[in-house]
């Protein structure tokens, strides 16, 4: 049996999203901005595309501009924000992705602007009262802070975060990459400037994305070159990727519902047979319901020399998880996000990650090949 149990890394492709793309594959492939026939077919594709993704997040299509991916839409929030409006400090957390920490980093280093880390708790929950001291105590800022973290899963309330910066005329960006399609966006009721998508995240393709770009908001380009995107990124469109990420998107909150119902089940499912049967188990982040993305689960099993080897023993009983934030595999640093919610050193953190294709029977398939391997530890 292989057992796909890192969702939050990538996605397989939705059959239907498939079906959607294959026409356009092959017989749309005007570039968009030529003015011709072709060219105006596969504009409109595009248009109906963004339309859609529009439609579902309650916003607006001028509002939506397509990238080729999470990275790119957070990089460039946070570096054309910081030059459109000139701001000098930058709010952010430790356990943020990458795109948006080294980013951050950057503007630092570039001596464009200050980066201040707000206090987390244990489970990766930011602290309002430290936010509202960085707030209130520095220049105008930029407030970067994600909605769920996708190494451990926990939730950060966006709507009291955007709330709390327009308070103090912040700018808000969060990245949403892991939520986007597992939890229904109003932007009209969300204070809240920057909003990002990534298709492969929701069984759509990879190399596309988002970045919903508030009407109050205005930024220049990240990307130069063509007029593309409405002069806000340059470069082709990529059709058919674009095309199959809105078609994702709405199978996503058509399905919501029961797709959550069921994830929830495999996660709880995962949590009560990891307490029943391993001693010791632990989980990283905050794994109530409501308060963590019902997609994540980092569990951190009792030390022992055999640690480092888990995730090869599971790789060769056919199990597929994660160490860590997939943009990590490979590294030797290990995970900022557990050392930033000070983990114990000497217990790795496990991701499984779920999605609608997973099964209860995987998950009980995983429960006794993970007792298998770590019986030497528990005898």
């Amino acid at each position: 049996m292989n057992i796909y149990f890192d969702n939050a890394a990538t996605t397989p492709l939705d059959p239907e999203v498939f079906e959607e793309m294959k026409p356009l594959m092959l017989d749309v492939f005007g570039n968009p901005s030529s003015t011709h026939a072709h060219g105006r077919e596969a504009r409109t594709k595009i248009e109906h595309a963004r339309r859609k993704v529009a439609d579902l997040l309650n916003t607006t299509p001028s509002e939506i501009f397509f990238t080729s991916g999470g990275t790119e839409a957070d990089n460039t929030a946070i570096t054309c924000c910081v030059d459109a409006y000139g701001l000098k400090h930058i709010i952010t957390s430790k356990i943020e992705h990458k795109a948006v920490l080294e980013t951050a980093m950057k503007m630092e280093e570039l001596g464009l602007a200050k980066v201040s880390f707000v206090d987390l708790d244990h489970q990766g929950h930011i602290n309002m009262d430290h936010l509202q001291s960085l707030l209130k105590n520095n220049s105008r800022s930029l407030v970067s802070i994600m909605h769920a973290n996708n190494e451990i899963g926990t939730l950060n309330d966006i709507n009291a975060i955007g709330e709390l910066a327009s308070e103090y005329d912040a700018i808000f960006h969060s990245d949403t990459v892991q939520t986007m399609g597992h939890f229904a966006h109003d932007t009209q009721n969300l204070k809240c400037h920057f909003l990002v998508g990534a298709g492969h995240k929701f069984h759509g393709p990879k190399g596309v994305g988002f970045l919903r770009v508030c009407k109050s908001k205005r930024i220049g380009r990240f990307i130069h070159g063509g007029g593309q995107e409405r002069n806000h990124r340059g470069g082709t469109e990529n059709l058919y990727g674009i095309v199959g990420m809105a078609k994702a998107l709405e199978i996503a909150y058509r399905e919501m519902e029961q797709h959550e119902k069921h994830i929830r089940g495999l996660k709880d499912r995962m949590i009560a047979g990891l307490t029943e049967r391993i001693p010791g188990v632990s989980f990283n982040g905050d794994v109530r319901d409501g308060h963590s993305l019902y997609t994540v689960l980092n569990v951190s099993f009792p030390p022992s020399d055999d640690n480092d080897m888990l995730l090869f023993n599971l790789d060769i009983n056919g199990v597929s998880a994660s160490g860590g934030s997939a943009c990590n595999s490979g590294a030797s640093t290990g995970s900022h996000v557990l050392t930033g919610i000070n983990a114990a050193s000497d217990r790795q953190g496990i991701r499984f990650s779920f999605s609608k294709y997973n099964t209860a029977d995987e998950v009980d398939f995983v429960l006794e090949k993970l007792v298998e391997i770590l019986e030497p530890v528990m005898a």
